[in-house]
């Protein structure tokens, strides 16, 4: 059996429906997606856990609940008496998503404040999966912790995954954002960026340029998303394109990077080749762009 932690933070979502001015009550945040959908696209014989700080409120109960019944581990996940969890809004224009939060309370931003519960959820795990978001919530110090435990779980043969997922919005300056992203990148194997962001906020012209800057940290893999365009894979100094799957209309593209990494990852801890990994996220994805929300049942 394979372990998978994925750590970061589970707000109520606010998404809306077919119905104008009607909105839908969920839990979703960037990590959880993935590992919602990684749950999914996994057999019994692979564990996936979700490692989070919640309150002790009815909300928080509610969302373990359902992290619970989405068949995710929940038992390492923190409870603290005087926060609550976040929420979030989803406004839609034209397929395109914008957001609106509410999180200045969330019991997530103190999940690396206690080392040893972090230390506890990894051990014994065979990958640990995180994004920029995770880093962006944290307090400066708790960042530290996060990356000092991760680097440890690689020392000791753990896999790290690691999503960039730029914020700029949740950090003090985008200078902060760029360092404490790269920082991160030096603790991680897998790094999946997406280069529109990348260009945006690191100046990277092309896909190549933006491999190459994770690959340079030490990176075994780097996978670019690239929107509707070609994806590109960097191992070992390769770089190779893949190209996107075609998607007849995008309706709503919230987590469609989040579930791109499921469908990576999955494959990937099931052995497949990175190629057939690559096209089982953009596959995935393309699912789930096709539907409102973020948690998309991908039988139906």
């Amino acid at each position: 059996m394979t372990r998978t932690v994925c750590i970061g933070e589970c707000m109520i979502e606010m998404a809306p429906t077919n119905v104008e001015g009607q909105f839908r009550m969920g839990f979703a945040g960037d990590t959880m997606n993935t590992a919602w959908y990684l749950r999914g696209l996994l057999g019994a014989d692979h564990q996936v856990d979700y490692f989070t700080a919640v309150g002790a409120d009815s909300a928080s109960q509610q969302m373990i609940a359902f992290l619970r019944q989405a068949g995710l581990g929940v038992d390492r996940i923190i409870q603290r008496s005087d926060r609550t969890i976040g929420l979030y809004v989803i406004q839609l224009d034209n397929g395109e998503r914008s957001f609106n939060y509410w999180r200045g309370q969330s019991a997530a931003r103190t999940l690396a404040r206690d080392k040893a519960a972090l230390i506890a959820a990894l051990s014994g795990a065979d990958y640990a999966y995180f994004s920029g978001i995770t880093l962006a919530i944290l307090p400066p110090e708790d960042r530290r912790h996060l990356r000092d435990i991760l680097a440890m779980f690689r020392a000791n043969g753990g896999q790290v995954v690691f999503d960039p997922n730029l914020r700029p919005a949740l950090w003090s300056d985008p200078q902060d954002m760029r360092d404490e992203i790269m920082a991160s990148a030096a603790v991680s194997t897998i790094i999946l960026p997406s280069h529109e962001d990348e260009a945006a906020w690191f100046n990277d012209s092309n896909p190549q340029e933006t491999a190459q800057r994770y690959a340079a940290c030490g990176a075994q893999t780097v996978v670019v998303k690239n929107g509707s365009g070609p994806m590109l894979t960097y191992v070992d100094k390769a770089m190779q394109s893949h190209d996107p799957v075609s998607v007849e209309q995008v309706i709503d593209t919230t987590a469609a990077g989040d579930s791109f990494n499921a469908g990576l990852l999955a494959s990937t801890i099931q052995g497949a080749p990175l190629s057939d990994a690559v096209s089982n996220g953009a596959q995935v994805a393309a699912q789930v762009i096709q539907s409102r929300g973020a948690l998309v049942n991908l039988s139906e």
